[in-house]
């Protein structure tokens, strides 16, 4: 079954706090909890979390690999992961595609990755040269699908023609920055990915915090995100999409990081946005977009507010 197949819970659990600011028994707490609701769908990457010093990436890969040897759950999860942006395997040629994924698989305690994605567009190898690579990965079975992340429409629609002349695995799906304050996607990207038949799973989909609502003109927040968060207090359409999510989510009875995420789920081509949680409190409102379907009214005052 190919992953445009599957069933997947509508909210994909991004990986990339497991190692940062989640360590390991607190990461196994929310993934028990993810799965415990429903949740199919954890990405990742190779990078991650590179950037902590001490680090080397690796380290979320390594965490949601010994959570699935140890829950012997490994066939009831969709497991994404990312090629191409870690610092000691960098880009998308033949080789190095070929020693990041045994790196993968072996962080990960697994034999096959079910969404291999291109986690960066590397204009200086052909294109031809990285689709081969992951060709001959999912023709060995090591990998059963492969997605473009951060790959802009030309670029992907070049890509696309060149699985089809060439007889070569395709990307499937695209992974992008999406939410209600950046929506840029809906242009030249988005009808590339509807004409082609591709979903995205789109990431940052609570701009980096920003859409939970905890930031606030005057109300300091205590989290590695917060100075990228806090610049959207400057934007006043940023207040107003506040104003707006808080008008759902107290009708609704939910929480404003619901309601965003919900909004994003019900977008054209979206399969499943990615949210991330570094504790199970936190997981809470990612998981309850799964039981709210906003009405076309609302669905239009959150769209409004964002424009």
């Amino acid at each position: 079954m190919t992953f445009s197949e599957l069933s997947l819970f509508p909210v994909c659990l991004g990986g990339n706090v497991f190692g940062w600011t989640a360590d390991r028994d607190t990461s196994f707490a929310v993934l028990d909890a993810y799965v415990e609701a429903g949740g199919n769908f954890v990405d990742t990457a190779d990078s991650y979390s590179a950037w902590i010093p001490g680090n080397s990436g690796g380290e979320s890969e390594t965490i949601i690999g010994e959570w699935l040897a140890s829950r012997g759950n490994r066939d009831r999860v969709v497991i994404a992961t990312k090629v191409g942006s870690l610092g000691s395997r960098r880009g998308l040629s033949s080789a190095n595609i070929r020693l990041a994924v045994e790196d993968s698989l072996r962080r990960l305690r697994t034999d096959y990755i079910d969404l291999y994605w291109a986690h960066i567009d590397d204009q200086e190898t052909p294109l031809d040269e990285t689709l081969g690579a992951f060709d001959a990965l999912v023709r060995e079975g090591k990998v059963r699908d492969i997605g473009a992340s951060n790959y802009g429409p030309e670029r992907l629609a070049e890509a696309l023609a060149i699985s089809e002349r060439e007889g070569l695995a395709r990307y499937v799906a695209l992974q992008q920055h999406y939410n209600l304050l950046e929506r840029e996607y809906e242009g030249a990207l988005r009808d590339v990915v509807a004409a082609n038949g591709l979903v995205s799973t789109p990431y940052f989909g609570l701009a980096r915090g920003f859409l939970t609502g905890k930031y606030r003109p005057g109300v300091e927040v205590d989290s590695a995100r917060a100075g990228s968060a806090s610049e959207y207090l400057s934007s006043e359409r940023a207040l107003r999409v506040l104003d707006a999510l808080d008008s759902v989510a107290v009708e609704r009875g939910v929480a404003p990081a619901t309601v965003a995420l919900a909004w994003l789920a019900a977008q054209p081509t979206v399969a499943a946005p990615i949210a991330s949680a570094r504790t199970v409190e936190q997981l809470a409102p990612l998981l309850a977009v799964a039981e709210l379907k906003l009405g076309e009214e609302e669905l239009t005052l959150l769209d409004e507010a964002s424009r």
